[in-house]
């Protein structure tokens, strides 16, 4: 059910507000917490404009918006923004092109601010989960007495106090937050452009107006970092701090997407045969590099789902009459593959094929909403960093966890990477002793990753903490 603005009368004491930063990977995680939230009886209130709230309902994957009455989506009236399309020829792929729809300060901070007086005079606390980089929702909700501000954060807590071990001049010891023998290894070095690294600042500082912090991660694979944030002297800050993921469903009631020609096709394929490729929705792959990826998975002899399409613009749904870059692959490839691979040039349910049992590695940028998602499901990744925390992830996935190969160190990162340097780690993540082993610690970290979000698991006991501390009186 969508409601415009205007007057809005609660019957609940206590009502949620989540303002998602409008790109696909942080839409998805906080409608996916929504979702959470809601079925514990709260009423949830998802803001937006109303393209990106279309967004995020159209691609939600493992249980249906409809189904929650008390979840609500507020289409925002918004001024224009520009709407670019994204160039696969950069070097650098950090996604400039989606900043002037991530600056949403300056066409959502106005509708918000009204939205928040209303709910403020007709209920007993308005709780307001805002991502880290809308951190403005935060100041908003300080101006009334009852309403309260909590930062979500949608990359790993690794990649946190990586950043932060960078920012203190890469202490040799790790500084008491990065093991050692890792600490070498990433760099944020051309993770983001310029004009990003302005609007994370400002971000930074509306941030110390949040009262407590959320992370979409969980113990079994991010414990110990987690200890270290939250009793470092500056990082900890005394706050509240939740572990409450993964946030995606880790079990689906109904074979929801049994008629999508991906979930088809993975049904006459064997247990752990097939390498889903995918980059995300935020990265564009240049001609050449799309070549080699071509050759490297044709010469691997594994069975390959490839998304291969466009990064999403700013508004999805904008634009689409113009002439967008057909994406080609080399002549006679499709018919040569066709017994082996699937080619799919749109959105694909990733959650639903990593769930699938014939899914057996994911070729990822490793952003951190895909990363759990596969972790959640127990597939091994081969990790191919692109910009943002995914040098981070990557060492995580790769060092940390063991449950993955890399198919490109960061240092090679202007390079286009060969296929036969493609065509190797394929084949040691899906076919070699060594991809057993990570495998079989795969399966083992979803085990864990599953029993946290279970009845009485850790994640499960955190987020009843935070709604306990939300409904407090």
């Amino acid at each position: 059910m969508d409601h415009q603005n205007g007057e809005v009368k609660e019957e609940s004491p206590v009502v949620v507000v989540m303002v998602p930063l409008p790109a696909q990977g942080h839409l998805n995680q906080l409608l996916h917490l929504s979702r959470l939230i809601s079925t514990r009886g709260f009423p949830v209130h998802y803001v937006g404009a109303a393209t990106h709230n279309r967004q995020a309902k159209s691609r939600i994957q493992g249980w249906d918006t409809s189904t929650i009455s008390n979840l609500k989506f507020h289409d925002f009236s918004v001024p224009p923004f520009i709407n670019p399309a994204p160039d696969p020829k950069a070097l650098n792929k950090f996604p400039s092109h989606l900043i002037p729809t991530f600056d949403a300060e300056r066409y959502l901070r106005e509708p918000l601010a009204a939205f928040l007086k209303s709910l403020s005079l007709n209920t007993q606390r308005v709780v307001v989960i805002h991502d880290a980089l809308m951190s403005f929702a935060a100041e908003e909700a300080s101006f009334h007495h009852n309403a309260e501000a909590y930062c979500f954060h949608s990359c790993s807590v690794f990649a946190f106090l990586y950043l932060f071990w960078e920012s203190l001049g890469k202490p040799a010891d790790g500084g008491n937050l990065i093991p050692s023998d890792i600490s070498g290894h990433a760099s944020w070095e051309d993770c983001f452009s310029d004009d990003f690294v302005e609007l994370r600042d400002r971000n930074l500082e509306y941030m110390k107006l949040a009262v407590g912090d959320l992370y979409n991660t969980c113990d079994p694979i991010e414990g110990e970092f987690m200890k270290l944030l939250t009793h470092h002297p500056i990082l900890g800050e005394n706050k509240n701090s939740w572990v409450i993921g993964p946030l995606n469903p880790v079990a689906f009631e109904t074979e929801t997407n049994q008629t999508h020609k991906c979930i088809k096709w993975l049904n006459n394929q064997s247990p752990n045969s097939v390498i889903f490729v995918s980059f995300g929705t935020m990265t564009s792959v240049s001609d050449k590099q799309i070549t080699e990826i071509a050759f490297g998975l044709e010469r691997s002899e594994q069975q390959f789902i490839w998304v291969l399409r466009n990064a999403d613009r700013g508004d999805i749904y904008a634009g689409k009459e113009e002439e967008l870059r057909k994406i080609e692959l080399p002549d006679g490839y499709e018919e040569r593959v066709q017994n082996v691979g699937l080619i799919v040039r749109d959105w694909a349910p990733q959650l639903e094929i990593l769930a699938h049992s014939s899914t057996g590695g994911f070729m990822s940028h490793c952003g951190w909403n895909s990363c759990m998602e596969s972790l959640s499901m127990g597939v091994p990744i081969a990790a191919w960093p692109m910009h943002s925390d995914q040098p981070c992830n990557t060492i995580l996935m790769s060092e940390v966890l063991k449950c993955g190969v890399v198919v490109r160190e960061w240092v090679h990162r202007k390079e286009v990477i060969s296929a036969e340097a493609i065509e190797t780690a394929v084949r040691k993540l899906m076919v070699s002793e060594e991809g057993k082993e990570i495998r079989k610690r795969a399966d083992e970290v979803g085990i864990a990753i599953r029993e946290a979000v279970s009845k009485n698991g850790s994640s499960t006991t955190q987020l009843d903490s935070f709604l306990t501390h939300i409904s407090r009186v």
